[in-house]
């Protein structure tokens, strides 16, 4: 049995046990014993955690490292200043109560169920896009796996949608590939909208790029069949001016001009977040929980197999 196949079992034992029990056997044991116990559980949670960020999966789980001091002992971590709940916006963890959220693989859904279920007048989707080397991020550490141009374009988009739009955010690299699927997936390029990226100073928040440092952020859309019904044309700018978020998180805007574009649609989110609930919007990814990945690619992870379709480095 490895290190790591001992922790599982040891998480895996305190999870199935009964707690009441655990505590009266803690209650029992000396200090010294019972602050190496709860250290042994602290330390596989950490491991495991460890491995599931190697995996690509978004863990909230962080270790600590003791430093040592001049004289030779460990200095006490320092606690952070947890704040005021009165500080915190609601709106940045509350789930929306109107939203429709499906957490699942992209590439493993059932898809059969919800087309039989809804078409949708608007569809966006922002793709984990494999980048084009072994380390494309220059130093910027991804907390996502990422997709195959193939898983993508498997994806049953055109069966989602009779009429209506799709809006797809590109990077560099994929321009011409989606510009490819979007026409093989039988859709017309209408428009594009872009995301200039600004700091609390309104300045731009420029990030890295392989030539030029990148500020801004690329959707395309593109529509199919007709029209869909009650569209309002002319309602906003293809620019954004707002601040960058979280990691993948698309700015409030791209939301509200879609909703002025097709108000009371039928809106269908691929690859959300938790962060990308919205009120009226089926969402549909691995991460709409914020607690993990579905349970199924949890067990592939468990059993070492991976998470089904992702990818890692290079791109195909």
């Amino acid at each position: 049995m490895t290190a790591i196949d001992a922790q599982l079992l040891d998480i895996e034992t305190l999870l199935q046990g009964d707690l009441s029990g655990l505590e009266r056997s803690w209650d029992t044991l000396p200090p010294e014993q019972l602050r190496k116990e709860i250290e042994r559980y602290r330390n596989a949670i950490i491991a495991v955690g460890n491995q599931l960020s190697q995996l690509g999966v978004e863990v909230l789980i962080r270790p600590t490292v003791d430093t040592e001091s001049k004289g030779g002992s460990h200095a006490a971590p320092k606690e952070e200043d947890p704040g005021s709940i009165d500080d915190l916006d609601p709106s940045e963890w509350q789930v929306p109560p109107h939203c429709i959220p499906i957490h699942a693989n992209v590439t493993t859904y059932d898809w059969d169920a919800l087309i039989a279920a809804s078409r949708f007048d608007v569809i966006m989707m922002d793709p984990p896009w494999q980048l084009a080397t072994a380390n494309p991020t220059r130093g910027v550490a991804l907390g996502y796996s990422q997709l195959t141009d193939r898983d993508i374009q498997n994806l049953p988009v055109p069966r989602l949608q009779e009429d209506g739009f799709l809006f797809v955010w590109v990077i560099n690299a994929k321009y011409q590939f989606t510009l490819d699927l979007l026409s093989k997936w039988g859709y017309r390029l209408v428009d594009e909208v872009v995301w200039v990226k600004m700091t609390v100073n309104r300045r731009l928040a420029k990030s890295h790029g392989f030539y030029l440092q990148h500020a801004k952020e690329v959707c395309l859309v593109a529509r199919k069949g007709r029209d869909p019904p009650g569209i309002q044309r002319s309602v906003g700018a293809d620019v954004i001016l707002s601040e960058r978020r979280g990691q993948s998180q698309k700015p409030e805007e791209i939301y509200e001009l879609i909703e002025r574009l097709v108000p009371q649609g039928r809106y269908l989110e691929i690859f959300g977040r938790k962060n990308n609930l919205r009120n009226h919007w089926v969402t549909i990814g691995n991460e709409v929980t914020g607690k993990g990945p579905p349970k199924e690619d949890a067990a592939a992870m468990f059993q070492g197999s991976g998470v089904p379709g992702a990818v890692y480095g290079r791109s195909n």
